[in-house]
């Protein structure tokens, strides 16, 4: 496991990942912080990652329900399947929301 930091939202978090996906998660992050930053400054930090997740999961149904044909020649792989990630997030999200509440 690596421990890397995400800085989202103007905060640094520290989160563990496999070793060998620290870029990837730390693309995800950054991800993650662009749609913070589009949704602006007037909600609290549990709002804005709420907003984020909602977000980039609508994106990513629209993108998933969407159908393009291939080619006929051409063989076209599979979009990656980003459900579990997506649900990851809204768990820390749920939790970090109870945790500010309480």
């Amino acid at each position: 496991m690596s421990n890397i930091t995400l800085q989202i939202g103007g905060r640094a978090y520290t989160v563990a990942c496999d070793a060998g996906q620290e870029e990837h998660v730390s693309g995800l992050g950054r991800l993650i912080d662009e749609k913070v930053h589009s949704i602006g400054t007037g909600h609290n930090e549990v709002r804005q990652l709420l907003f984020a997740a909602l977000i980039l999961a609508d994106e990513l149904s629209e993108n998933v329900g969407r159908t393009t044909p291939a080619p006929a020649a051409a063989s076209v792989p599979p979009a990656p399947d980003h459900s579990a990630a997506l649900e990851a997030i809204a768990d820390r999200l749920e939790k970090c929301a109870i945790a500010l509440e309480g």
